[in-house]
């Protein structure tokens, strides 16, 4: 199925503004999105918050069947929480670790991923070591598989990560996780909403991800899948009330769904809007997403090749959709303001970001620009003329 790019982009008000090409920072929200939060904090207003709550129950408690559909997952494997970052965390400090525990992960792992690796390791005496690469720089599930012993405690891998275009062969790490029956927790954060992304067909026990990125959502909102196995046996590192109801005076007792990751105090306008924005994404389809996606990267990657003094730096045969490039000896925070006031949205990704591969290939400080299916041809195309024309005008 084709997207309907026009449709899509009179659906989608920011479009009139910028060319927005920084969805792998936040994605601009549809108007549906848009129209759910208003619409909700409107009766907030109208009849006070606890009335609005009550009022949309249904609607909220579907968010979770919606956020189940898009990962083929079960509702009750499914916490909502405040950011993507949280739900990992709330699920990795779950985890119970011993000396001499090791921690498998990727050499492109995220910042916030790794230095809780650091502080458990820290704290337990559990190691870290990376996974090695293929030639393409992609992860090596070869090598992976011959790295399994019964010290293997846990798996953890960003599936795409924030630094440039690679996939990591998420599905392939679950394969070797279930037959070696090891914990797989997977940071799908920059996947989600670019690609399908089913728990059944990843292999992971344990998924976080973001709704403001490619899933086109609001900020402040994130969740998470813990699989209904593995759930039984996690308590997390805070509770209160709602994840385990006080049943006496010296005795709680904790749910037994995902929502024993929530609290009891939410943004009630910002999860309608995610399940509004999941809901928008699952109609439009993953796999027509993803297409598009693919095909707008690779067109802004083949324009910027040919542009003088930009390097490509994604990795791997098949890159999602961020692309990131450096800009010779111009600074990339200067290029990137030049860029906005031209009315260009693009990031900055910095080595501190993903420490490890930035000082693996000696990556500077780059500039990231993310393209996502409401975006079209003739706006990559200008973005590639107006970056040639500002570099050379540095020059």
């Amino acid at each position: 199925m084709s997207l309907d790019v026009a449709a899509l982009r009179s659906d989608t008000p920011g479009v009139a503004h910028r060319v927005h090409l920084n969805n792998a920072g936040a994605g601009l929200m549809p108007r549906p999105v848009l129209d759910a939060m208003l619409g909700y904090l409107t009766r907030e207003a109208e009849i006070g918050g606890y009335e609005a709550a009550a009022e949309a129950a249904g609607t909220l408690d579907g968010v979770y069947d919606s956020i189940a559909r898009l990962l083929g997952a079960e509702r009750d494997e499914i916490a909502l929480t405040e950011n993507a970052t949280i739900a990992w965390q709330l699920a990795f400090y779950a985890l119970a670790f011993r000396p001499g525990d090791r921690i498998l992960t990727a050499r492109a792992e995220y910042a916030a991923n790794y230095v809780a690796f650091l502080q458990v390791a820290r704290r337990t005496g559990a190691v870290i070591e990376v996974i090695p690469d293929d030639p393409n720089g992609v992860l090596d599930p070869e090598a992976l598989a011959a790295m399994i012993d019964e010290r293997v405690k846990l798996i953890a891998i960003t599936w795409v990560p924030t630094n440039g275009g690679l996939r990591n062969p998420a599905a392939a790490v679950g394969r070797i996780a279930r037959a070696h029956g090891v914990t797989y927790l997977l940071d799908a954060c920059q996947a989600v909403g670019q690609m399908p992304a089913r728990v059944d067909e990843l292999g992971c026990d344990i998924l976080s991800a973001t709704g403001r990125k490619f899933l086109r959502g609001p900020r402040g909102t994130g969740f998470l899948y813990v699989r209904r196995d593995l759930l039984r046996d996690l308590e997390p590192p805070m509770i209160d009330h709602f994840a385990a109801p006080w049943i006496a005076p010296d005795r709680y007792e904790l749910r037994r769904d995902a929502r024993r990751f929530e609290t009891w105090e939410n943004n009630y306008a910002a999860r309608l809007g995610l399940g509004r924005a999941v809901d928008y994404a699952l109609a439009l389809g993953l796999d027509a997403i993803e297409t598009r996606c693919r095909a707008l990267s690779a067109r802004l990657r083949d324009g910027l090749r040919g542009v003088p003094s930009v390097a490509v730096h994604d990795l791997g045969p098949d890159p999602a959709a961020i692309v990131t490039i450096s800009v010779g000896d111009h600074d990339p925070d200067a290029v990137k303001a030049d860029l906005a006031r031209s009315g260009y949205n693009v990031s900055v990704s910095r080595p501190s970001s993903t420490l490890l591969d930035a000082q693996a290939r000696r990556l500077p400080a780059l500039l990231r620009a993310s393209p996502h299916y409401y975006n079209t041809e003739d706006e990559i195309d200008r973005f590639v003329a107006a970056l040639a024309t500002l570099l050379s005008g540095r020059d």
